[in-house]
């Protein structure tokens, strides 16, 4: 699933071509991406509508509008992008979502699998949607402080607190893995049991990886596309995720591999994270 880096790419790459653009007419083809929103309310809500401002919130874009937003989580093979020509019949086979904004554009929510999801919010609901996820790491107010109260006194692993939405915005399976490598902190460790030096060390990493990811325009192993329809490429850079079985690229060692953390793959080098 895209996280913060993925999602704040496509944001920035779709703002410029967003912001004030009317939208016109607007089809949806499969109405199970949807979640608390019925198709005829999100067709007549989107039609006639202007774009106000597109920002992220964890790995979600969020298209504000002047009565709603419309919230796109884009899932494991989601996709939002401005297409300034004619859709190939391949593109238009998946696009799940058109919104017309004239001149031969429209913007487009295409997901092969449909294992995203779409939201309408007012902005009541939008705040109480807000209000359950946890802070954004890359806010210059995120403190250290702030993030050891996140984790509370948790005895979970600190792998699957720091990729609770609860707890900390954006981050998943990919940049847990190579946070915790970059901190030297074992991904099975209990929260409750992480030093004020882990504390330090794996705050500082999070928001460097983060950052680091966004300047790359985000990882694509497969179907993650950025806002203009290119490829991430921070998948060059990777330390540890995908890597298993191959030689830690500090000291050599073979990386290992496990599901028993939080029953996704999770690859650390048993040497580097004691």
């Amino acid at each position: 699933m895209p996280e913060l880096p993925e999602v704040e790419t496509i944001v920035r790459d779709l703002r410029p071509f967003l912001v004030g653009r009317r939208i016109g007419r607007v089809t949806l083809s499969h109405d199970d991406v949807l979640r608390g929103v019925t198709r005829r309310r999100l067709v007549r809500r989107l039609t006639g509508s202007t774009i106000l401002a597109v920002t992220r919130r964890a790995k979600h874009a969020v298209l504000e509008m002047e009565k709603a937003r419309l919230i796109v989580q884009p899932g494991m093979t989601g996709s939002l992008m401005v297409h300034r020509r004619a859709l190939t019949p391949d593109e238009a086979k998946y696009a799940v979502l058109r919104a017309e904004l004239g001149r031969g554009q429209e913007l487009v929510y295409r997901d092969v699998r449909r294992l995203g999801t779409l939201l309408l919010l007012d902005a009541k609901a939008w705040t109480r949607y807000t209000r359950a996820i946890g802070p954004e790491p890359l806010d210059d107010d995120f403190t250290v402080e702030q993030f050891v109260s996140g984790l509370g006194r948790s005895r979970q692993a600190i792998k699957k607190v720091i990729m609770d939405q609860r707890h900390l915005a954006g981050v998943g399976n990919i940049y847990a893995n190579e946070a915790l490598f970059s901190a030297g902190i074992d991904p099975s460790k209990p929260a409750l049991l992480l030093t004020p030096e882990d504390h330090i060390k794996l705050h500082a990493e999070i928001r460097r990886i983060l950052n680091a990811a966004i300047a790359s325009n985000g990882t694509t192993f497969r179907d993650y596309r950025r806002g203009t329809g290119d490829t991430g490429s921070f998948q060059l850079e990777l330390q540890v995720y995908g890597r298993e079985g191959e030689p830690c690229r500090v000291c050599g060692t073979r990386l290992s591999g496990t599901h028993a953390i939080d029953g996704r793959t999770t690859v650390f080098c048993h040497r580097c994270q004691h």
